[in-house]
């Protein structure tokens, strides 16, 4: 047991109560000040606020567009989906032929899984296995068939308990065949650090609306595990924002492989990586934590991925991709493959903590070269590969922003390696990236990419340029249904939060729909939880 009285203090830490006694000022004054509006409590939102773009909040949070009032108390799951938290199961890694079940107890357990292909019909049940408390237990479900649905049960008990409880039934499915339907859904930034913009009820309520899609699998964009809650830094301390969200994305997770994705409030970076200060720690601390207690696939036999390992971390399990189906997914790392300064590393600016003692050119955020910022050649050539060696009739690209910092979709995909262009003649992409055929969105549109995924920015927003559509994802829980800096976006259906996406692929055509989700206090005829809000059809480049 580590001890926090004797631990670094971790330079990415917010003060909760700060934050939301500014939130409170700031909001007041901002809109009744200058936009006009009238403050209304939580329990009188009966109607849906107007949508709130504009300039970010202190420490690049949104505390300046917040519709208040904080959520008080803690960030856990309500009553009646307690025994989550008591007992969480998130599967991972799935292929044509095994899936992975990871199982967390918060005391000491034992239990076993029962697995059949038709509903309650099961023939085939794992061995007693224990589940230690506050340590992941991975069962590994192989020899099953491809293409196919499968449904389970999770019997447990407590240690010297005699009779088992049985959870609910849940399914999950292996590699769907070129041809075969299904539904994948993701969520944007779910940001549980901030009391002001994620009410737990809420995040709740849009996991189990996904989950009752009965997904393949569920993709979160970043930004779900921030490190600004977290006072000291340990592997302890910073396992913890991981650990809380285990129960919620088990909501989702028993039914649908999760895969995740870093965002920015993570720190796990290879900038802070390469300090020699508390950052180096945060990152493989937040890193590990990441991997440990989440099924996350690794490359081999069925996934493509990043294979070289780091030090204190091993493999970073970051990019990776597959075939499911008529589809291509390929999942980007914004962080861990730019020596340079992205969108995190908030601390010692000029580069004081660097391995060498000189100068990190790009630590200060303000003066950063964004040339320095990059997926790295690796990675880099590593997509190249995977797109056009790829037969997939539809294909489908997810990272946490463009460039991994800025705002805006299509506005800045036409930047620096994304896009090839300086925003103030900095170079030119041939000087800046020797050995790259294209940049990033052109490789897309040559490579018939139908949809960029990303989040950051906390709205929904479809855009499209040169074929591909960029679509900016909602976050899940804020309960001020804010459409937050949507002024950074020119084009494009733009919607508030809060909710996810639901992706259909047929091989006829891809289904998007924003399904849309609210507190119970906040359902209302014109806003109905689980409503759509936007939809639309994408067909493959090769038959539209």
């Amino acid at each position: 047991m580590s001890d926090p009285k004797t631990e670094p203090a971790n330079p990415f830490y917010q003060p909760v109560a700060d934050v939301a006694a500014l939130v409170r000022r700031r909001f007041m004054g901002l809109m009744t000040a200058s936009l006009g509006w009238t403050f209304l409590p939580t329990s009188a939102s009966g109607q849906e606020p107007r949508r709130g773009g504009g300039r970010k909040g202190p420490e690049g949070d949104d505390s300046a567009r917040a519709r208040g009032p904080a959520f008080q108390g803690e960030y856990v799951l309500p009553e009646p989906l307690k025994e989550f938290s008591a007992l969480s199961l998130i599967l991972g890694c799935a292929t044509d032929e095994s899936i992975t079940a990871s199982v967390l107890a918060n005391e000491a357990m034992e239990g076993f899984l029962e697995v059949g292909i038709r509903s309650e019909k099961y023939v085939h049940k794992t061995p007693l296995t224990p589940f230690p408390s506050g340590k992941p237990t991975e069962i590994i479900l192989n020899t099953l068939k491809p293409n196919r649905e499968y449904f389970y049960r999770l019997s447990y008990r407590r240690l010297g308990e005699a009779a088992f409880t049985r959870r609910a039934e849940c399914r999950f499915a292996t590699q769907r065949a070129p041809g075969a339907s299904f539904v994948f859904t993701v969520q944007g930034d779910s940001h549980p650090e901030r009391p002001q913009s994620s009410h737990p009820d809420l995040y709740a309520r849009t996991l189990q609306a996904a989950a009752a899609d009965r997904p393949d699998f569920h993709l979160c964009i970043g930004d779900d595990f921030s490190v600004a809650r977290v006072r000291t830094v340990s592997l302890e301390a910073l396992a913890a924002p991981y650990l809380l969200q285990r129960p919620f994305l088990g909501l989702v997770g028993q039914t649908a492989p999760v895969f995740l994705l870093n965002g920015n409030h993570e720190q796990a970076s290879r900038f802070n990586y390469n300090q020699s200060d508390a950052r180096r720690t945060v990152a493989v601390g937040a890193q590990v934590a990441r991997n440990r207690l989440y099924p996350l696939p690794a490359p081999g036999k069925f996934y493509s991925g990043n294979t070289e390992p780091l030090k204190d971390i091993g493999l970073l399990k970051d990019y990776c991709s597959w075939t499911w189906g008529d589809a291509l997914f390929i999942v980007l790392d914004n962080y861990w493959h730019s020596p340079a300064l992205v969108d995190t590393g908030f601390g010692d600016k000029g580069g004081k903590g660097s391995k060498d003692g000189k100068s990190d050119k790009g630590d200060d955020k303000k003066s950063r070269d964004w040339w320095d910022i990059t997926l790295g050649d690796a990675q880099y050539q590593w997509l190249k590969k995977a797109l056009e060696t790829s037969k997939a009739k539809y294909k489908f690209v997810f990272a946490h922003h463009v460039l991994g910092s800025g705002r805006g979709g299509v506005e800045e995909s036409n930047l620096y390696e994304w896009g090839g262009n300086s925003r103030h003649d900095e170079g030119t992409f041939a000087e800046k990236r020797p050995g790259w055929e294209l940049p990033i969105h052109q490789l897309m549109v040559k490579h018939q990419v139908n949809i960029f995924f990303q989040g950051h920015d906390h709205l929904y927003c479809q855009q499209e340029r040169d074929g591909v559509i960029y679509q900016e994802l909602p976050m899940p829980s804020d309960h001020g249904y804010i459409a937050y800096n949507e002024d950074r976006y020119q084009t494009g259906t733009k919607l508030p939060s809060s909710g996810y996406l639901r992706v259909k692929v047929t091989p006829q055509a891809v289904k998007v729909e924003y399904v849309r989700s609210f507190l119970p206090m906040d359902d209302g005829p014109d806003h109905r939880h689980g409503s759509i809000s936007h939809h639309y059809e994408v067909k493959s480049r090769e038959t539209a």
